[in-house]
């Protein structure tokens, strides 16, 4: 290919994408009529890793609201916590339910 000076500037231009951010995952816990508001915040502050001020105020939120966001994360993340909630759940017996929705 010729080289044309007349349309030739010698400009290059890079194309830069923008970073893409990871979609997050809300992982939120369900309200039940039998999971008791101590195993939650057990819940809440061993698998979220919540303080137990935080833990309380989300815990009351689920029992007044019926639900509670507990965090954001990565998908694989947020699975693994939802799974997590329901083992523990189901190893005491309750019913206690977590889901997780994209943010």
């Amino acid at each position: 290919m010729a080289h044309d000076p007349q349309t030739d500037h010698g400009i290059l231009e890079e194309t830069r994408q923008k970073p893409r951010h990871p979609t997050l995952y809300k992982v939120i816990l369900l309200n039940d009529d039998y999971t008791t508001m101590e195993f939650v915040l057990q819940v809440l502050e061993s698998v979220f890793h919540k303080t137990p001020a935080l833990a309380h105020r989300i815990m009351m939120q689920v029992h007044v609201e019926g639900h509670a966001v507990c965090g954001a994360y990565s998908y694989e993340l947020a699975e693994t916590k939802v799974a997590t909630v329901q083992d523990l759940a189901r190893r005491d017996g309750f019913p206690l339910q977590a889901t997780l929705e994209e943010e």
